[in-house]
């Protein structure tokens, strides 16, 4: 057998056979790789991030987002779709439930509500580590994340900034709450509101909104839009198409929009289309049943196709991220069903799903639609390509966990502190200064006392209006019994002149302030019998709900009792600072949009 190998003849079929047998092998090795990779291995293509995310969300493909997408099963390509609230206040069974959804489903994200800065940070690495995709983190903060965690910055609401003539300082204001987003792992702010709010009785958006021009809200929707943006926060814009006009609260009802296209397209739909145009990355569909977009009986917008496809997508052209509003809301699940009411949302245009009342129940939902031709699988993988890409455009292909060191430091910044004060000066309206009641000025003799209703100690208007002049101050309760009023009455009856102040029940203005019939009655009888400076720290609206106000001797409305208003109003009162702002709503027919004394000069709307 040995002396074969030593053969001639295999030697000579040795050499033709060779070059065969290596060709074989070769051939084989070509099923997996190119002679080209063999020599040049395929190097990682590095991202290269598009200037806006709608750029991304028009091409989703990457070699990050294509390589997550193949991991993911069709069940999980849904669940990519939802995002899922969470607190950070609820203890750890309820985090616990959140932890279950995120492990067991793969949801795309969360929404988070109340709690505390660093108890959410935790939660966030906790949650985030969990997670097989990177979450989106969200929040609804239109105020800044001072609007739902205690420690933390709280920026005016939008009527008050509606006030603002430079757009410039609500572009600042966006620019810093982007910054707190970044800072908490965050990457998606449920604002601006783009709501242009014309009615007076609106249970839901009223002070919310920046006014009733719509102008106005789309140059200010604009500059806080752009403050995130450009800052790398994903902006959204709400309530699609449009929630000012109603009178129903969709936490708890559908309302009804009667109004005809050619009205909404001219009001209601202007500052959508505007921040369309430049380049709004997210926008988040109402709760509203409107007629003249679609009849579909009891159908809220967020569940039509011809709302969400036909208007916003197509004949907008909307091509960013659609949100729905919250699915828990009674606007919604009146009507619809947990997992039904996903379906249609989903079959409507939107691409993500927030709140949802059972994630397994619409995920099953979702799958029975695809199976029985609904929807397809097709149109569930894009909405997964394109929740991945705005992932990775916000940073999350290179996430990082929260750093914790200097977190409460961080979000309460000196410039932030800087920014309310410049905001609130810029804001503080005077709306009537009979006989020149204003400035008070300090060599006058009146006895001055400054009034707070609403109060439980003295406020920092109070001790502000102390500073510049001798005053004697007293608070009252917004629920005084008629004893209580007419204590007060008594205490009154020896000063000349009352700085008379009117607040809620907290930071967060009010459609009612609740007063008891003695305090409003107080109030009252003060401004008819007393010469009276009435400040105003509530939504504006608010000036309805005391008759005969328009009779004090100076009128300023403040908005809100936020600690540098209070500052700003008082300084207005003794003339350190003149009044900037202009009202950003029609109140009644005494006080209309645009009413305002500036540097001085009366400036009024047209009567």
């Amino acid at each position: 057998m040995l002396r074969f190998y030593r053969h001639p003849l295999f030697i000579v079929c040795l050499f033709v056979l060779l070059p065969l047998l290596l060709t074989g092998c070769e051939g084989t090795d070509t099923g997996r790789h190119t002679k080209q990779d063999d020599f040049h291995p395929q190097e990682h293509v590095p991202y290269v991030r598009p200037a806006t995310i709608i750029e991304a969300l028009e091409n989703p493909s990457s070699q990050w987002v294509d390589s997550v997408f193949n991991t993911l099963t069709p069940e999980q390509r849904i669940a990519q779709l939802m995002i899922i609230e969470a607190f950070s206040d609820k203890g750890p069974k309820y985090e616990a439930d959140v932890m279950r959804l995120i492990k067991k489903y793969q949801v795309g994200g969360i929404i988070f509500f109340q709690g505390g800065p660093v108890r959410q940070a935790k939660l966030t690495n906790k949650y985030q580590a969990a997670a097989n995709v990177p979450l989106l983190i969200a929040m609804d903060a239109e105020t800044g994340v001072g609007m739902r965690l205690d420690s933390t910055v709280q920026y005016p609401f939008q009527q008050m900034l509606g006030a603002i003539e430079d757009n410039g300082l609500i572009y600042q204001m966006g620019a810093e709450v982007a910054e707190e987003f970044k800072r908490l792992g965050m990457h998606i702010n449920f604002a601006p509101v783009a709501d242009i709010n014309n009615n007076a009785a609106n249970p839901i958006i009223g002070y919310r909104s920046f006014g009733e021009d719509r102008l106005d809200v789309t140059a200010k929707s604009l500059a806080y839009m752009h403050g995130m943006q450009d800052n790398g926060i994903l902006a959204t814009a709400k309530h699609f198409p449009g929630h000012g006009d109603t009178d129903i609260d969709s936490h708890y009802d559908l309302p009804i929009i009667p109004y005809s296209k050619h009205r909404l397209d001219s009001l209601e739909l202007y500052p959508f289309k505007e921040l369309i145009k430049y380049g709004v990355g997210s926008i988040m569909v109402a709760h509203m049943h409107i007629p003249q977009l679609d009849s579909s009986r009891y159908l809220p917008s967020t569940l039509s196709k011809p709302i969400v496809t036909g208007l916003l997508k197509e004949e907008l052209k909307f091509k960013g991220l659609i949100f729905t509003d919250a699915m828990v809301m009674k606007g919604v699940t009146k009507y619809f069903e947990p997992g039904e009411a996903e379906v249609r949302a989903l079959m409507a245009g939107n691409d993500i799903l927030e709140r949802l009342n059972n994630v397994p129940k619409a995920i099953k939902a979702i799958k029975t639609a695809i199976r029985h031709g609904y929807l397809t699988q097709e149109e569930i993988d894009l909405k997964c390509k394109r929740v991945l890409a705005a992932k990775q455009w916000l940073g999350l292909h290179n996430y990082k966990p929260i750093d914790l060191n200097n977190l409460y430091e961080d979000l309460n910044p000196p410039i932030s502190d800087s920014t309310n004060k410049v905001l609130a000066e810029a804001a503080i309206t005077l709306l009537q200064n009979e006989k020149r009641m204003l400035p008070i000025k300090a060599r006058r003799k009146a006895r001055i006392a400054t009034v707070s209703v609403g109060a439980v100690r003295p406020t920092a208007f109070q001790r502000e209006a102390a500073r510049h002049h001798k005053t004697t101050a007293f608070v009252i309760s917004r629920k005084a019994s008629r004893k209580e009023a007419n204590k007060l009455r008594k205490q009154l009856r020896n000063y000349d002149v009352v700085l008379l102040s009117l607040y809620g029940s907290s930071i967060r203005p009010s459609n009612n302030l609740g007063y008891s019939e003695a305090s409003t009655k107080l109030v009252q009888d003060i401004i008819r019998h007393k010469q009276t400076v009435t400040v105003l720290f509530e939504n504006a609206y608010g000036l309805n709900q005391f008759p005969g106000i328009e009779k004090s001797r100076a009128l300023i409305v403040a908005y809100q009792p936020l600690y540098h208003a209070q500052l700003a109003a008082a300084r207005i009162v003794f003339g350190e600072l003149p009044a900037h702002g202009r009202l950003p709503v029609t109140v009644n027919r005494h006080y209309r949009y645009g009413d305002g004394i500036r540097k001085g000069k009366a400036v009024f709307a047209r009567r």
